[in-house]
């Protein structure tokens, strides 16, 4: 092998004394330790213009500077010093102090979400929602509304700086904002979010102070059409135009008197609750869901956007304004009447029945005026007939279930027996015995009622797990 040049052997010999020099001060503890990064409490203490949150998160319940410290990782939105000015002025404070520890441990927890969320990010999906920490209607998180069309903002009240994007800590990452962000009502969502400004003026419109209605305690569950829904319901209408009394109902059969998020109603599957709609004798309006194809209410309007959480409520957008409905909306939304729905038209042609049952209003020529009573037999219950009858007996047959000028809710049925007349003629007792309630008519046949108070506009549906049959000699 040849020998390496005198010089090299210098350069080596060089190295090796470094690297032994080195080992040695290791050795003594005496290495000058690499810089670590900050974490997001840390990287706070030492900005200035953060003293602010500094001094709130060290005086909120919760132990947040903690939580902050821990491994995350966390997106902090920092308010400025300026921020917080503004924020204690506004809400009538004169300092941190003043304000209630355990509401201001949940604005600031507001401003938190347990991700790691880049300027980069936000850019990329344009607009959308996140789960801060702060706590929500249901014991869900508050979401928070974001929209990079014109920098960056937080539900349309606060924006993240000139330069204060993107500060990278060891756990997670902080845009400094130059406004503290309330925590949101339902209302405050809707008003912060382009996509629903025709419901927010909507909301202004109708009849009852919806805004102040839907700002109260709650809580809600909001059904939200988009801009896109309104406009093609009012289809060329100006809003203004629409009578406001009508418009105000529209708008509360999309409201739901409790905090239902989506998980509960893909749990449930489907089925039926109740609207803040009026029907016949102000009985509560029906709504209609089933999520066996996404999430999709009477049938026709399905959820865009879950999840929207507010301080009172959720707010789940869907693509269509959900209309009044009526015994036939129902018929036609769940798939327990398939059967049902094709012995009312293609099985029995010569009667105009969606037509018939689709009415709202009285003095119609054939004398049959809503408000209707159905007896509403399920696919199973027509399964178990022998067979379908032909045109003219099916007719009778679906006459046999249909009491009209009637609003026949459980709630006007006393225990024992109510006796009512249906449009076939027969009479039909319905008895109160106790579960399940039972249909018997004058030929002795028996059904019961398996769901009661389908509430639609012109009438209630009952649903039955047979099929009763008229009296043929009649």
């Amino acid at each position: 092998m040849k020998s390496i040049p005198n010089f090299f052997k210098a350069i080596l010999t060089a190295v090796v004394l470094v690297f032994s020099l080195s080992c040695s001060n290791d050795d003594n503890g005496d290495a000058v330790p690499l810089p670590t990064e900050q974490n997001i409490v840390e990287i706070a203490l030492g900005t200035p213009e953060l003293s602010a949150l500094v001094s709130a998160l060290q005086a909120a319940d919760g132990d947040l500077v903690t939580l902050l410290q821990g491994d995350g990782p966390f997106t902090v939105l920092a308010p400025t010093n300026a921020a917080f000015v503004t924020f204690l002025a506004e809400n009538g404070f004169n300092s941190l102090d003043d304000v209630p520890t355990d509401v201001l441990a949940e604005i600031l927890l507001n401003h938190v979400i347990s991700a790691d969320i880049t300027s980069g990010d936000l850019a990329a999906s344009g607009a959308g929602y996140a789960s801060t920490n702060a706590s929500g209607a249901g014991d869900n998180n508050i979401s928070i509304y974001f929209n990079t069309a014109n920098g960056v903002r937080f539900n349309n009240v606060s924006a993240v700086t000139d330069g204060g994007a993107d500060i990278d800590a060891s756990n997670g990452t902080i845009h400094i904002v130059d406004a503290v962000i309330p925590i949101p009502s339902i209302v405050s969502h809707a008003a912060a979010n382009a996509d629903f400004s025709s419901l927010v003026v909507a909301l202004g419109l109708a009849d009852g102070n919806l805004i102040d209605v839907l700002s109260g305690d709650g809580p809600f569950t909001v059904l939200a059409p988009d801009n896109a829904a309104f406009e093609a319901f009012l289809d060329g209408t100006p809003i203004g135009n629409v009578n406001t009394e009508a418009l105000s109902q529209i708008l509360l059969n999309h409201v739901i008197g409790d905090a239902v998020n989506s998980s509960a109603l893909v749990a449930a599957g489907a089925g039926y609750t109740n609207t803040s709609a009026t029907g016949p004798g102000d009985n509560a309006l029906s709504l209609y869901y089933n999520t066996s194809d996404g999430v999709q209410f009477n049938g026709i309007s399905t959820v865009t956007s879950a999840d929207i959480v507010g301080t009172n409520g959720i707010i789940h957008a869907v693509d269509t304004v959900i209309d009044i409905p009526t015994v036939v909306t129902f018929a036609a939304a769940d798939p327990n009447f398939t059967t049902l729905v094709e012995a009312l038209t293609t099985l029995t042609p010569g009667t105009d029945f969606v037509n018939i049952l689709s009415r709202t209003e009285g003095s119609n020529a054939d004398g049959i005026n809503p408000d209707f009573t159905v007896f509403a037999p399920t696919n199973d219950a027509f399964e178990a007939l022998d067979a379908i009858p032909g045109e003219v007996a099916l007719t009778q047959v679906l006459l046999h279930h249909v009491v009209d000028e009637a609003n026949l809710a459980s709630s006007a049925l006393n225990d024992g027996d109510n006796v009512a007349t249906t449009l076939e003629g027969d009479d039909i007792t319905v008895t109160v015995i106790g579960n399940p309630v039972i249909v018997t008519d004058g030929s002795g046949n028996e059904a019961g009622i398996i769901a009661t108070d389908v509430q639609a506009r012109n009438g209630v549906i009952h649903v039955l797990d047979a099929v009763l049959l008229p009296d043929t000699t009649n």
